[in-house]
Parts: C-alpha cells; structure tokens; sequence
C-alpha cells in the first residue's frame, strides 16, 4: 500500500494543474491550422507577414505557465524545482471535497461572465462544469453513502478572490487556465480518480456537449481576439496573473494529496 500511496502522489505531482504537453505541444493549444503551399517573393512574404498573427496564448501564457512547470510535469521546457510530497492514498470523501470546492470556483467564474459585459463572449461557451459538477457531487452522495461537505476554506478563499477581481485581463488569466487546465492534466486526474476509487466510472465533470476541440478552439479564439486588443500594460497583467492562476487550482487539487498543494 505505502509503494501504491508513493506511486499515487508522484503521478498526481505530474497531473495536478499541469497541462499536459502532447508532442512537444502545450495542452492549451488547438491543433495547427494547415496553410496553403506559396511560392515565396518580396510581396508574397509581406503580404504573408502581415496575414500571420502571433498567438499570445501559444507565446507569452504558455512561456508563463512552462515557467511554472516542473522538468518531470513537462521534461523539454520545465523551469520550476520539484518539491518532495509525502505519499497519499486518497479516499472518496476527499474526491468529494474536491469536487464541491471545484464546483464552487466554477460558480464563481461562471457568476463574473454573466455579470460582465466586457467578457460576455464567454457565456454559455460550452466548457461550464457547475451542473455536470452537481451530479456527481449526488451521485457521490448517494453511491458511496458520504454527507454533502461545506465548501471548504481553500474553494470560498479563490471563490472570494475572483468575485474581487475588476482587471479583465486578471479575470482571462484565471478563467482560460482553470478551464483549460481540466481538459488536459485535469481530465488525467479525473481517470487516476475513476480507477482508484470509483470502478472505472467517468463522472460527468469529464463529459462535454459536443466536441471538446472544437470547443476550445473557439474559446481560445475569442480569447486571443479579445487579448489583441489589449494594451501592453494589460497584457502583461493577465500574464503576470498566471502563478495566482496555478495557486488556487493547485489548492483545490490539494484534497487528493493530503493537503499538499501540487504547485
């Protein structure tokens, strides 16, 4: 058991809010669009020039997050020291825990989109996780005979900091990697979860209406919109946002290790 623990928290110190990088390319990222063949002039590459556009996702917040990466959660570009975690087996009362205080950051977030007109590209985008998350949290319930937790001190204290937010730039930073960062190393806790404690069940806070890469996509396309016509000043606060954004998930992540926050 005290080898399974060990194994256990070496992969979730992996997972945990760390988006996982498939070939060599960040989780957040949509797969490359494909552009036609050109034969390469003076004007055709101005004309190329000034067709391209520089993806601030891809660069400057994936330059910000791999900063914040460990070399074992992301091996080619990982910066950040790793910390030593002593092994934890968790139980379906902590799955449960986590899953409340998630549910009650995605209310937070999904409260400010509906709330500001200068976000409102953002509602209903297909990534909200509070209803799913209200089933499981029954299913849980009911299934394994567990009593609905109070939210706890970690999910009201980042709950409470995002409803303080006014900086629209802040506010990107956290909503882009609390939902992005579910569907990549989130969606690989999600099955350590189901195959540790639940029977191999896949809750309904890993399902999505429709495609998931379409999704994401989208969203990210109306965040890089948005970021474009930002000033420099504001980009570099959403960016500058990024290791607040990693502390309240990885806080929330802290119920399946025992307490220790995995970043």
């Amino acid at each position: 058991m005290k080898q399974q623990s060990r194994s256990f928290a070496s992969t979730l110190a992996v997972l945990a809010l760390s988006t996982s990088l498939q070939g060599g390319i960040h989780a957040f990222s949509p797969v490359n669009p494909r552009y036609p063949m050109v034969t390469v002039t003076r004007t055709s590459t101005s004309l190329l020039a000034e067709a391209v556009t520089v993806s601030f996702i891809d660069t400057e917040l994936r330059g910000a997050a791999m900063r914040l990466h460990t070399r074992q959660q992301a091996p080619k570009e990982g910066e950040a020291p790793s910390k030593e975690r002593e092994p934890y087996t968790p139980t379906t009362a902590d799955y449960l825990h986590f899953l409340v205080d998630s549910q009650h950051v995605y209310q937070a977030l999904e409260g400010i989109v509906n709330e500001k007109d200068g976000i409102s590209a953002f509602r209903d985008c297909g990534l909200e996780r509070t209803i799913p998350l209200e089933k499981d949290i029954e299913f849980m319930i009911s299934e394994y005979g567990l009593t609905r937790p109070e939210v706890g001190q970690v999910g009201t204290d980042y709950a409470a900091r995002l409803r303080q937010m006014e900086s629209i730039p802040e506010i990107m930073c956290h909503f882009y990697n609390f939902y992005f960062a579910h569907t990549a190393g989130g969606r690989m806790i999600g099955k350590r979860m189901s195959a540790l404690l639940l029977d191999k069940k896949t809750l309904e806070f890993y399902k999505w209406d429709g495609d998931l890469n379409e999704i994401k996509a989208r969203v990210k396309g109306s965040i890089e919109e948005m970021a474009a016509a930002w000033t420099e000043e504001e980009r570099k606060k959403c960016v500058d946002t990024t290791a607040a954004t990693f502390m309240g998930g990885g806080s929330i992540n802290s119920y399946l290790s025992g307490g220790q926050c995995p970043n």
